[in-house]
């Protein structure tokens, strides 16, 4: 059975290949769309795999003048390297042990994310390491200050590891009218961390949604983690849950492009879907007086992808007003990578919590 949690198509041409398989000719079979059914030494494999990415590193890439071509390129050049590493191909017993020398037992990580064992399997070597990798992460989480705790993401949930959203829902102030609301709505709520800072916050009750499945059940067993299962309900829904409140915060995908993997749902809103159906449905849900909360990165302006003036109009076509916006530079690694092709991009981008009302 074929395995892929990305939705990826078997590979069309599979050969054997053990621990005498060379890297150039591994790189070069793969590059022409044949896949490698390892039967080596597991380690081995691992190693092949650096290898090979190496090589697909070593490629030359396409100059381009505007930012959004740069953003195009680097998603083909990404997708290409992709397809290309996950030509290496493990099985899998029906036990959900791999049958190699020296391999990990990978049970655990994989049941989270397959479900039990039936009939023995195929995955990508690179889609299994990424299972072990986002189960490491799932026992350790990731720390959140202003929780004074940890959030635990599951396989194909976004990682809250970009802390200055969530720092800037942690300090935005409440509307003036309610200066101490007692309720909340957390739209996309992934992970469930933002509806754990605001219940932190003082917040009674708050109705976090999301429509992913993987993220309803990270977020319910996040809050339990936290004793918070009292203060939060997690709902399946697409954006807003029945009724109004009087603060509503929304996180959604700050780049308007078509996903191509589970974790990339976080990352990419096609046609900027979901960040147009938050503006637009969010004064139907909003009480008189409240405040909607929308964070977002202007790193989509910066790659030419959206402009300023076309997110204003959406406000002002769904009726909302600008009252305030808290603006946070981001730190992580990759905005002092010269060598990243997004690198001015990523060098100029803000981080920004909208707080909007109803015009």
């Amino acid at each position: 059975m074929w395995r892929s949690v990305s939705g990826a198509e078997p590979p069309r041409h599979v050969v054997v290949a053990d621990d005498t398989m060379k890297a150039d000719v591994a790189y070069r079979l793969a590059s022409k769309g044949t896949a490698l059914l390892w039967r080596g030494d597991f380690q081995n494999a691992r190693q092949l795999l650096i290898a090979m990415s190496r090589r697909a590193d070593r490629k030359p890439r396409k100059k381009s003048v505007l930012p959004s071509e740069a953003f195009n390129l680097h998603r083909q050049s990404q997708s290409q390297r992709s397809r290309i590493l996950s030509m290496i191909l493990v099985p899998l017993d029906s036990n959900l042990s791999i049958p190699l020398r020296r391999a990990p037992d990978v049970f655990d990580a994989c049941t989270e994310v397959y479900g039990a064992g039936c009939e023995p399997s195929v995955v990508a070597l690179r889609e299994l390491l990424g299972l072990i990798g986002a189960h490491q992460w799932r026992k350790k989480g990731v720390e959140i200050p202003s929780l004074g705790g940890h959030i635990h993401p599951h396989y194909g949930v976004f990682s809250p590891v970009r802390g200055e959203y969530v720092q800037l829902v942690n300090e935005a102030p409440f509307p003036r009218a309610y200066p101490s609301p007692s309720l909340a709505f957390d739209i996309g709520t992934g992970t469930g961390v933002l509806a754990a800072v605001l219940v932190r916050r003082g917040i009674k009750h708050v109705v976090a949604t999301d429509i992913d499945r993987r993220s309803l059940e990270c977020a319910r067993e996040n809050i339990v983690r936290l004793g918070l299962s009292g203060n939060v309900e997690v709902l399946q829904a697409n954006l807003f849950p029945a009724g109004r409140a009087p603060l509503i915060v929304c996180n959604p995908p700050w780049i308007p492009a078509r996903p191509s993997t589970p974790i990339e749902h976080a990352i990419y809103d096609p046609g900027s879907c979901m960040l147009r159906g938050f503006i637009a449905g969010l004064p139907a849900h909003l009480e008189a007086d409240g405040e909607g909360w929308l964070v977002l990165s202007d790193f989509a302006e910066h790659l030419g992808l959206r402009t300023r003036k076309e997110l204003l109009a959406d406000f002002d076509a769904a009726g909302l007003k600008v009252i305030g916006r808290i603006d946070v530079k981001p730190s992580h690694p990759k905005v002092f990578d010269s060598a990243d092709p997004l690198h001015m991009a990523r060098a100029a981008e803000v981080t920004s919590l909208w707080r909007l009302a109803i015009s």
